[in-house]
């Protein structure tokens, strides 16, 4: 069963062992666990829906606290401390795209706002109420989730826009496909919300970024129906994808999306290779993604996140014996990992992976074997519930991400993880900051930096603390150049940063847009720009 005040299946747990306690614990103190609200208690704050009964509309407490919010650390809060300070009236649950009209049609005879729900993954603030004046309509897509249709010709498919990742993964597996989008929340996360989010999965260095997977699809809007037809190319005006793209629920809700899929790869594996400094390793992974070899990933890790990682994998002897092999080749404690992911035919993926091994080698790069990547593979939808354990241990885990432009990305880093560990010392209080390049390019890569620091056991102190992390954090990427999401979307949590990078003449375009589809304005407000 799923968690309702944290990450996934209740039944996986990742322990914290006493080497990973003690790591914690020296960089930022005894962490002290606190008491968590019940659900039942959470509930019970909820008064009656504003609402009239509807078929399709579930307007129970359970239903609404579970649709009031998503994955983010203020999300967490308040679940965790039981401040339910607002939730939906009504959860409705369509199995149609006229159903979905249905429901907006519902919503507006009623003035009440709508929010889409796909996978209720959000860490940036997608999901929460923001005007409390007026009702709220969830529309929970999780029952639209087949697959529609499948050209082989031109290798497109078509889902209902709810489906999680793993089922459709499945449904086209079954056809001797794959769509290949795994982002870190993969098992939850959906196809709609992973279009109008702007998502990257861990192998978008060969299948690509959603915004090249999402070839056209269906929109229910409050002004009608849009219909976008898929073509390879065109150059008739203005992309209507592009609008929906990034569009966070503020036009509609996507009810279809089609999808160009692959072949199944013939092979697929992950490899590590060890650098002994930073700018050796940023100089390799540069020259990788600039050679644009056949490569599936690319994710460099700094030397803190590599030392971090190593410690909180478990298996002390095991690591122990690693990095005194890595000492003796020159690999020590400024080293950097660096995992290296193909797929596809074997008479394409070898020989880009012997490629990029011997290049790596040529900048001192020591290679690991695939014992390393596979454990990561294995694992990889699975690191996330160290989120749960360190909450357990009185520890709160944070991220950001950015991109930029290659001559920025260790400028940027430093920044913001000097800035990280500043944020807090008003407070007494420390951060272990840590980060990785999570997806490269030829003109530059994403920088997505990782947070850990002590939790207070007190609502509103946890909540000031995040504050001033985000803060001095987004700052630091603004001042660097760097866009405020990379992958995220932008929610509310991100909001205040975006017009640093849009300009006023950009939001003000972003705002008619909005205006055209929903003219009353209650797609989704308070996301991504203000009303």
């Amino acid at each position: 069963m799923r968690r309702w005040n944290g990450w996934g299946d209740d039944a996986v747990e990742m322990e914290l062992g006493p080497d990973a306690r003690g790591f914690l614990e020296q960089r930022l103190g005894q962490g002290v666990a606190p008491r968590d609200a019940a659900f039942d208690a959470a509930c019970a704050q909820l008064g009656p829906g504003r609402l009239p009964p509807h078929p399709l509309v579930d307007a129970s407490p359970q239903a609404r606290l579970l649709h009031a919010f998503g994955q983010s650390l203020p999300d967490w809060l308040r679940l965790r401390h039981g401040r339910i300070h607002a939730a939906p009236d009504g959860v409705g649950y369509p199995e149609s795209g006229e159903q979905v009209r249905e429901l907006l049609a519902f919503a507006a005879a009623h003035g009440a706002d709508v929010i889409p729900y796909g996978g209720g993954t959000s860490v940036a603030g997608h999901l929460g109420v923001q005007d409390r004046t007026r009702p709220v309509l969830s529309i929970d897509m999780g029952r639209m989730r087949a697959l529609v249709s499948l050209d082989r010709e031109a290798q497109l498919a078509t889902f209902q826009a709810g489906v999680a990742g793993p089922d459709l993964e499945a449904q086209l597996r079954a056809h001797g496909y794959t769509l290949g989008h795994f982002p870190q929340s993969f098992e939850y996360s959906t196809l709609g919300g992973w279009v109008v989010t702007r998502s990257s999965g861990q192998q978008s260095l060969r299948y690509g970024r959603i915004e090249q997977l999402f070839a056209g699809g269906t929109v229910e809007t409050p002004q009608g129906r849009l219909e976008i037809p898929t073509f390879p190319a065109s150059s008739a005006g203005v992309d209507l994808r592009e609008m929906v793209l990034g569009s966070e629920g503020r036009l509609g809700v996507l009810t279809e999306a089609t999808v160009r899929v692959s072949r199944l790869p013939q092979m697929e594996a992950f490899h590590a290779v060890f650098f002994p400094r930073w700018d050796a390793a940023l100089a390799a992974v540069r020259e990788l993604a600039q050679a644009r070899l056949p490569l599936s990933m690319l994710r460099l890790s700094n030397a803190v996140e590599t030392t971090t990682m190593l410690k909180l994998a478990g298996h002390p002897r095991l690591v122990r014996l690693l990095e005194a092999w890595l000492a003796l080749r020159g690999c020590a404690d400024e080293k950097c990992m660096l995992l290296v992911g193909v797929s596809g035919a074997r008479a394409q993926a070898l020989p880009a992976l012997r490629a990029a091994l011997k290049l790596a080698r040529g900048y001192g790069g020591v290679h690991a074997g695939r014992g390393l990547g596979e454990r990561w593979r294995r694992n990889r939808f699975r690191s996330v519930y160290l989120r749960n354990a360190a909450w357990t241990h009185g520890y709160a885990i944070d991220t950001v991400e950015t991109a930029l432009d290659w001559p920025r990305v260790s400028e940027a880093m430093e920044s913001i993880e000097r800035a990280a560990a500043g944020a807090l010392q008003a407070s007494g209080e420390r951060v272990h900051a840590y980060t990785h390049l999570s997806h490269l390019y030829p003109q530059g890569a994403s920088v997505y930096a990782t947070f850990v620091f002590r939790l207070a056991g007190d609502f509103e102190a946890d909540l000031l603390r995040w504050r001033q992390l985000k803060d001095r954090v987004s700052e630091a990427i603004v001042a660097a150049g760097g866009t405020i999401s990379h992958q995220h979307g932008v929610g509310t949590d991100h909001a205040p940063w975006l017009a640093a990078e849009k300009g006023e003449l950009g939001l003000g375009a972003m705002r008619a847009l909005f205006r055209h589809f929903d003219p009353d304005g209650r797609m989704n407000p308070g996301k991504l720009i203000a009303p």
